[in-house]
């Protein structure tokens, strides 16, 4: 069995759709939910499904070994990084190398980097008139969207897209292909 965490800053529904995937696994288990945000959707989600919650600032991330204390305590074998927002330590991709998964909303390299999450990406692709989107599965080395690619998965931005319309396109990718990518990962280890 492999010990998972969900790293998340906000509403949570990617956190939400992991925690359902693997609700019945036999393989791969979601143990808690860490959030640097006290008041972000995520931790109801966590709560209605009975997973634990830790929430934590900015400060014990980076400048304590408090989280890298919790995470071993819950034997983690990997780290979801599910739509939060904080670029993670080194001293966390130290202990975690090659453990720690992100999801970005865009085909990296392209509109990654500090700055470039949610509806900024959106509008810099419809902007640039770029004809595919899509997300980018990759793990953490400790730059903002640098580390190796696991997966890409694409679609098309349609004439009169909006940064809105393909928010919901990007979103769908990502509650479809984000747990399956987990699992994978997770079971080669």
């Amino acid at each position: 069995m492999k010990n998972i965490v969900i790293f998340a800053s906000g509403n949570g529904s990617n956190a939400l759709n992991i925690i359902r995937y693997f609700q019945h696994s036999k393989s791969v288990k979601v143990t808690a939910v860490f959030t640097n945000n006290s008041k972000a959707g995520v931790i109801t989600h966590a709560n209605e499904n009975n997973i634990p919650v830790s929430v934590f600032t900015k400060h014990q991330l980076s400048e304590t070994n408090e989280i890298i204390d919790r995470l071993r305590e819950l034997k983690t074998d990997v780290i979801v990084l599910a739509g939060f927002l904080l670029l993670i330590p080194q001293i966390l991709v130290d202990n975690f190398p090659k453990r720690i998964i992100n999801i970005h909303p865009s085909l990296l390299p392209k509109y990654g980097g500090k700055g470039m999450y949610g509806h900024h990406v959106h509008k810099a692709v419809i902007e640039n008139n770029e004809k595919t989107s899509g997300i980018s599965i990759h793990l953490i080395d400790g730059e903002f969207d640098k580390g190796e690619l696991l997966a890409t998965h694409k679609i098309t931005v349609d004439e009169g897209e909006t940064p809105e319309s393909l928010a919901l396109k990007i979103r769908a990718l990502e509650h479809q292909f984000l747990p399956e990518e987990i699992e994978k990962f997770c079971n080669r280890l």
